[in-house]
């Protein structure tokens, strides 16, 4: 049996896939899904499913939810006790089931490889890995689900891991020398998410390797007038180090190796850009 949570939520035997028709029982086996081979608490399950105001049945209720669960994994795997499957603890319940027969902890297990390949500097094979974790999270998690604040917590979670996953798959292949492959999938991504600076960084280093220098200011100054409009908040000291380099065509923008042409604010003695106080650079 195969757990699908990255999209919908299923239970996939075969070419079959199944789910509860009841909308709290789903809510109930999505929470476990999410946390295969982990203990969820009756409290957590109960708080998930009312929030803060339970009925005085709501114990009950969820007892009724997992026993609608557990006929449906009778009937998708008829030779085993589905009470092995979901299994009763003393202070919740817990979905046990292999972990590579899930797609979140095959994903996990993707995005690790390819952070461990990348921070050893193996660039080929962290873009490998990472391409093999978002192919598995293609789809908004959990989208059949009607979601409380574990849940909905559970996907914020989910989708900062995706975008930091696809951040760091394009910061492996612009150190390939890739930025001509990305730049399209980069500027999606900057229009999609306007004031991420980790996608509007890469943007701007990949225009301006790209032979487009006008083009990377412009997207600094649109990132510059989104923070300073929406949040009153100036770009990173990393972003405003970026575009003097770019101002001035600093030759070290031009290699694709991870050795960063900028200060680190560990640096003894970090540099110091000004900021003019009227209107962002023009070009």
């Amino acid at each position: 049996m195969d757990v699908e949570v990255l999209g919908h939520v299923t239970l996939k035997v075969g070419d079959e896939r199944r789910t509860p028709s009841a909308p709290k029982a789903r809510q109930v086996l999505a929470l476990l899904l999410v946390n295969a081979n982990r203990m969820v608490s009756t409290d957590v399950l109960i708080e998930e499913l009312w929030a803060e105001q339970p009925p005085r049945s709501a114990l009950s209720a969820l007892q009724t939810y997992v026993f609608q669960l557990r006929q449906l994994l009778r009937k998708i795997r008829p030779g085993e006790c589905p009470k092995q499957l979901l299994v009763t603890t003393p202070n919740g319940y817990e979905f046990r089931v292999p972990p590579e027969n899930v797609d979140l902890q095959r994903y996990e297990r993707h995005r690790l490889a390819g952070q461990q390949a990348f921070q050893a500097g193996e660039n080929m094979a962290a873009v490998e890995q990472f391409r093999a974790a978002l192919h598995i999270f293609a789809a908004p998690p959990l989208a059949n689900v009607r979601r409380g604040m574990h849940l909905d917590a559970e996907i914020v979670r989910l989708e900062e891991s995706r975008i930091g996953v696809q951040e760091t798959r394009i910061e492996a292949e612009l150190e390939l020398g890739r930025h001509h492959e990305v730049l399209s999938e980069l500027s999606g991504l900057a229009s999609q998410c306007p004031q991420h600076e980790g996608f509007h960084r890469q943007l701007m280093l990949a225009l301006y390797r790209c032979g487009r220098r006008p083009q990377a200011l412009k997207v600094f100054n649109q990132l510059r007038q989104s923070l300073v409009t929406e949040l009153g908040l100036e770009p990173s000291r990393e972003l405003q180090m970026l575009q003097q380099a770019i101002l001035s065509a600093d030759p070290r923008l031009d290699t694709a190796e991870r050795t960063p042409f900028l200060r680190t604010t560990a640096d003894p003695a970090p540099l110091q850009v000004p900021w003019p106080a009227a209107s962002p650079w023009k070009v």
